[in-house]
């Protein structure tokens, strides 16, 4: 991956992870990726985020985009989609939850002309981690979605989505939450573009560690399985 000449746009939605934005910037420096383009898009963070992303980031991205209201993940990659310009675009959450050394696993497929679009699966030949009813709602939504897209997904919900530019900004985003994934699902079933899964690493954190997908966003996920059919 190193000698190649594409470049990897990296879409980083933040929002209050003060502890974590520095180390998966290092990270995502580190991944073996030689032309990545890094754009972090700030959710009206309050805990400190933006000042660190103001004095230490800055100058190791090539953007910053700092929303003015809080309108969750979906509408602040709307956001990031529009800055990008790299042939590929992949979404990296803050969180640390995800290894962007496994950009190559995703990037693969796209670069050999496998897929238009690969989804990094926490759940594809590998044990499931993480709280059980989580791991239970995401196996549920993802079956859902499947009915209704024709997909044979095993990770609907993963953070792990890399496009090929073209296609992701040809897509409308409506959905301001969490209900980004089964809608951009269901936009890129309609496309009938080819989509490939790749498992991937996966290191979850708690809710008391600052995970923010709640109960309110799964009931949301159904709605929009249903609404974008």
């Amino acid at each position: 991956m190193e000698n190649n000449d594409f470049t990897l746009s990296i879409v980083v939605p933040c929002y209050n992870e003060k502890d974590n934005i520095k180390k998966i910037v290092k990270k995502i420096h580190n991944s073996p990726v030689k032309n990545k383009e890094i754009i972090i898009v700030d959710d009206c963070s309050s805990d400190g985020t933006r000042d660190i992303l103001e004095k230490e980031i800055k100058h190791f991205v090539n953007k910053i985009v700092y929303k003015e209201l809080n309108n969750g993940k979906g509408a602040t990659l709307k956001e990031g989609f529009k800055h990008v310009t790299g042939d590929f675009v992949i979404i990296q959450d803050a969180d640390m939850e995800y290894e962007p050394n496994d950009y190559v696993k995703v990037l693969e497929p796209l670069v050999n002309g496998e897929c238009d679009v690969c989804y990094g699966s926490r759940f594809l030949n590998t044990k499931a981690k993480g709280n059980l009813a989580n791991i239970l709602a995401n196996k549920f939504l993802t079956f859902l979605s499947n009915i209704f897209t024709g997909l044979h997904l095993t990770d609907m919900e993963t953070c792990y989505k890399c496009f090929k530019r073209e296609i992701i900004q040809s897509i409308d985003i409506e959905e301001k939450r969490f209900g980004f994934e089964p809608e951009i699902t269901a936009k890129l079933a309609k496309k009938k573009v080819i989509i490939k899964e790749i498992p991937i690493s996966y290191y979850p954190r708690t809710n008391m560690e600052g995970k923010k997908i709640g109960f309110k966003d799964g009931i949301r996920a159904i709605y929009c399985i249903l609404k974008y059919r």
